[in-house]
């Protein structure tokens, strides 16, 4: 048996892990879809109408899936986190309320007229659909990201006692809502959404231009690919070098409200100044693996990166050692592990980004099987990282679910038993991971039958790249 902390803690995290998949897809599919429309309603170009109809498929069947996961996720706060639902439900309970009526009902609004209207209605009511539909999405964000990060970091509240028990009251929604770690986590992760999907993109395209150019079997259709493919690219070299500009920002800002978490990032654990940052780490011993330190660790470093990194601009910087905060630590090396996997990953990106867009500029995309064999091993390495970063970011904060207000231990369910516990993750685990295999199966079969027959594909339209006809259009 699974004591009750333990096990709720293992049951949300397995959901969380899967569910968020399917979000990704989507936010991140939005402006994709949008511009895609955009395109096909002004150009009237059959590669457009293509783009949008098969990307639809793969948003929808995200947002349904993404749906069902996210609603399980909401019930759980009530079934295995009961006491932290008591305690902040007034603060907490808000964004998820908005998010439910404000974002999900206009995502789902839209969405029927946007996945079934196209010949049902006009062209502005059409286009309305795909900006709500995105608008949408992305709202969903906001509200579930303003609840976390104001778990992150707390502002406004005060602490009361009602029936007996301590409970946050909201006494500032603008502090609170407008929390300081909400921007930062926002544009962090819509980011890497559109990057993820870009991965995904441009290494799908690549599957099939590969298969073309290089192992010369017929593709039917491969100007749709090879369009996927560079609109995967340049998507890639915007958003790769944002991310980890803006990751390197989003630290400092974390050594500044959460030292503990960043002490962990970093595997700091007596207060030192010149702290390097590893971007590539490697354990001498098994106890080095499972308990990291950053003296200790064998690596590809930066001498006092971390310290830079803390600081913003001094290496000599001290970072404050985790044997300096009392009480429980975090797992230190899931997050120390997780952080370097996560910042190896972003640069990797940006050596695809760059890597894809020269050869590209030199005419020699379609044919670099190299290049085409590196983004194929890419292609779900952007999901990847997302949940590295939110295991950074969730598992860095323990021993607090609400940081520096509530212990994970004292949220949980009073009268959740070991067995219950037990039995429901066991349950979840067959669920969720039938789920992802379904969700995975339809996704490989939309692949397997490529865009969809349109008038003037047989055409092959293709622009030379995403923007080249955007000075004809008018």
């Amino acid at each position: 048996m699974i004591d009750p902390v333990t096990g709720s803690r293992l049951q949300f995290a397995l959901t969380t892990i899967v569910h968020i998949i399917f979000p990704v897809m989507s936010m991140g599919l939005a402006p994709f879809l949008i511009y895609f429309t955009w395109k096909d309603i002004r150009t009237g170009k059959a590669i457009y109408e293509q783009l949008r109809r098969f990307w639809t498929r793969i948003f929808a069947v995200s947002f349904v899936v993404g749906t069902v996961t996210g609603l399980v996720l909401e019930f759980e706060f009530g079934t295995n986190f009961a006491a932290f639902s008591t305690t902040a439900g007034e603060l907490f309970g808000g964004p998820l309320a908005l998010e439910g009526m404000m974002a999900f009902m206009l995502e789902a609004t839209f969405l029927g007229i946007f996945v079934f209207g196209r010949e049902r209605v006009g062209n502005v009511l059409y286009m309305i659909s795909a900006v709500a539909v995105g608008l949408g999405t992305w709202l969903s964000a906001v509200w579930i990201l303003i609840a976390n990060s104001w778990m992150q970091t707390p502002r406004g509240y005060e602490l009361a006692t009602e029936n007996g028990q301590t409970i946050v009251q909201l006494v500032d929604p603008v502090a609170a809502y407008a929390n300081p770690r909400f921007p930062w986590m926002f544009v962090h992760m819509q980011n890497a959404a559109v990057e993820s999907v870009a991965l995904f993109m441009a290494g799908l395209g690549a599957y099939f231009v590969f298969r073309h150019y290089v192992w010369g079997y017929p593709v039917e259709n491969v100007r749709f690919w090879e369009t996927t493919l560079k609109f995967g690219l340049v998507a890639l070299l915007i958003t790769a070098p944002l991310q980890v500009i803006h990751g390197d920002l989003y630290a400092q800002h974390v050594f500044q409200t959460q030292p503990q978490k960043f002490a962990a990032m970093e595997a700091v654990w007596e207060t030192d100044s010149y702290v390097p940052e590893y971007i590539v780490a490697f354990p001498t011993s098994l106890e080095d693996l499972l308990n990291p330190r950053a003296k200790n660790i064998f690596g590809i470093g930066i001498p006092g990166g971390a310290s830079w990194l803390a600081s913003h601009g001094d290496p000599q910087a001290t970072i404050r050692g985790l044997e300096e905060f009392p009480g429980p630590q975090p797992p230190v090396a899931i997050v120390f592990w997780a952080f370097r996997i996560m910042v190896a990953l972003g640069f990797w990106f940006i050596l695809l980004a760059v890597w894809g867009g020269y050869r590209w500029w030199t005419g020699d995309l379609l044919e670099d099987d190299l290049l085409h064999k590196a983004l194929m091993a890419s292609t779900p390495l952007g999901i990847l990282a997302v949940e590295l970063g939110w295991i950074v970011t969730e598992v860095g904060r323990q021993p607090w679910v609400i940081q520096d207000v509530l212990r994970t231990s004292d949220g949980v369910s009073p009268g959740l038993t070991a067995a219950e516990a037990t039995a429901t993750l066991a349950g979840f685990a067959v669920v969720y991971l039938g789920l992802l295999v379904l969700y995975t199966y339809v996704i490989v079969r939309i692949i397997r039958a490529g865009p969809p027959d349109v008038d003037g594909a047989s055409r092959q339209e293709s622009p030379e790249t995403p923007t080249s006809e955007a000075g004809t259009d008018d």
